[in-house]
């Protein structure tokens, strides 16, 4: 018979400890946090001749993106400012909301054209689009012989 070590300490090592050991009343972590801030969802695809980068962001304007390339790093980012004031009756009312994101992506070394890099947003999509290089493209196979 084999006999096994268990190790006890950390049969429920979580539950207690996460639960006493947050602060509860502090307002500057995620714990009743509601501001709506998200990183919008992205697809990143290839074909034979580009990579294609995908971003959801529904509500926005092609002005509210900026988009940036600096050393193989292609960089997205947003941000929507908006302060509304309501004054009805004897009530006065003034909210301000504002969204930001912004996403990085490493792009591979000497695969993609930087000087024939296009975006466009259409249907709440914001597609990026980044052409191979001619050496960076598949090749077709070819046979070679045994001499």
């Amino acid at each position: 018979m084999t006999l096994v070590k268990r190790n006890s300490d950390n049969l429920f090592p979580s539950l207690f400890d996460n639960f006493f050991s947050r602060d509860w009343m502090d307002w500057n972590n995620s714990n009743f946090s509601n501001t709506n801030t998200t990183l919008p969802a992205v697809n990143v695809r290839e074909n034979e001749n580009e990579y294609i980068i995908e971003v959801a962001a529904p509500g926005m304007k092609k002005s509210d993106f900026k988009i940036n390339l600096d050393n193989n790093q292609l960089n997205i980012s947003s941000e929507q400012k908006e302060e509304k004031e309501v004054k009805e009756h004897r009530y006065s009312r003034k909210e301000f909301c504002y969204q930001s994101f912004h996403r990085s992506f490493q792009l591979p070394i000497d695969r993609v054209d930087s000087t024939t890099i296009s975006a466009k947003y259409e249907e709440g999509i914001l597609s990026i689009h980044l052409p191979k290089k001619e050496e960076a493209k598949p090749k077709p196979s070819r046979s070679i012989s045994i001499v």
